[in-house]
């Protein structure tokens, strides 16, 4: 076993065990024992941090256990950057901040303190941050490039209206995180200057400098125009009628809803209202696969907690009834219907009656949340 990965099964069981003392114990000792900052930072916490996000998944972590861990995490990155001293800005000035509607903020925080061990000056702006305010700090502090955060793929709208803001600023963009993709396509098709799959190549990115942008007063439509069908405004601005029409229908085909409480309504709402949204943001990107990927997602978080997969399938054929009459967005849903997230195998279809089996045990509520 590496070093780290020593340290790394130290700082998880501290963090499982909620112990915030032995979790900075086990980072100074790193550090005493002389381990680099830079992989205490990415090959220690950012390994724990994706552990974490693993386990909870995997339903071995609950939600307040995963919010724990962050937030022990977080306090072990303050320590971590106070013993290991400060760093000239002689590398230039990075501003780094989450997309607007991100709380997601470690994977920034993480870049933000790898940035200052290697020289940067950076300002670290934290979790969801409005384009506006983010342009106005751009004017007042003059930065040689924004990094951008995002983890989940609805923020990409958002994140593309960003990304525009700060080149029309005149500031070049560096992008990362999963909602960008694992081989950084969205950043590509959103215009983004750059874009990196971790830390290290971002800082690297960094030290190699980013040009003025070319391009600085693109807009949505210059970059995307499928979207000038308006399928995708249409789709987001009915979003909570939707949701409220799949509601009212879907104790047809899921007969244990006629005994959810209130608490379980409410979160079979969010959790329609979540596919919706990532039905938009496919529709957004001209992307099919998004929207599959996050089925598949979804389906694993169902398995993981003993619910049948299924259960998605009476919610994309209402969507589907409701969305008949466009184009894109039926074909998204007729191409997620039949997907493998959602096939009995084979790619054959699990039938829509299947969802009524074990009925008792059967609720959409329990499909969960990102990590």
């Amino acid at each position: 076993m590496t070093a780290a990965g020593h340290y790394t099964d130290l700082l998880w069981d501290a963090v499982l065990r909620g112990d915030e003392y032995s979790a900075v114990d086990v980072v100074v000792d790193a550090l005493r024992d002389g381990l680099e900052p830079e992989a205490v930072l990415l090959e220690v916490i950012g390994a724990v941090q994706q552990r974490v996000g693993l386990e909870w998944a995997a339903n071995r972590l609950s939600v307040a256990q995963e919010h724990a861990a962050t937030a022990i995490n977080e306090r072990v990155i303050s320590t971590l950057s106070l013993t290991s001293g400060r760093h000239g800005g002689e590398r230039g000035r990075v501003t780094v901040a989450c997309v607007d509607g991100e709380w997601h903020a470690l994977p920034a925080r993480l870049l933000a303190e790898v940035l200052r061990l290697r020289g940067f000056t950076v300002d670290y702006l934290g979790a969801q941050v409005p384009a506006a305010h983010l342009v106005t700090h751009l004017h007042r502090t003059g930065p040689d490039a924004v990094a951008l955060s995002s983890s989940i793929a609805t923020r990409l709208p958002t994140a593309h209206a960003t990304i525009t803001a700060c080149q029309a600023a005149g500031v070049p963009v560096i992008v990362g995180g999963r909602a960008f993709g694992t081989d950084g396509r969205y950043a590509r098709l959103l215009g983004a200057d750059a874009w990196a799959p971790d830390a290290r190549t971002a800082a690297e990115t960094l030290a190699d400098g980013l040009p003025a942008p070319a391009h600085p007063h693109a807009q949505p439509m210059d970059d995307l125009p499928h979207l000038s069908d308006q399928e995708y405004t249409l789709v987001t601005r009915s979003a909570p009628q939707l949701v409220a029409t799949v509601l009212d229908r879907l104790p047809e085909s899921v007969p244990a809803m006629a005994g959810y409480d209130d608490d379980q309504r409410r979160h079979t709402a969010e959790d329609v209202r979540h596919i919706v949204d990532f039905l938009s943001v496919a529709l957004y990107t001209g992307d099919a696969e998004l929207f599959e990927h996050f089925l598949g997602w979804t389906a694993e978080v169902l398995e993981a907690r003993s619910v049948p997969v299924a259960v998605l399938r009476p919610v994309l054929d209402l969507l589907g009834d409701e969305l008949r009459d466009f184009t894109r967005a039926s074909e998204l849903l007729r191409r997620a219907t039949t997907s493998p997230a959602l096939t009995g195998g084979a790619g054959t279809p699990v039938p829509a009656g299947a969802v009524t089996e074990g009925a008792d045990s059967t609720t959409l509520h329990r499909t969960g949340r990102p990590a």
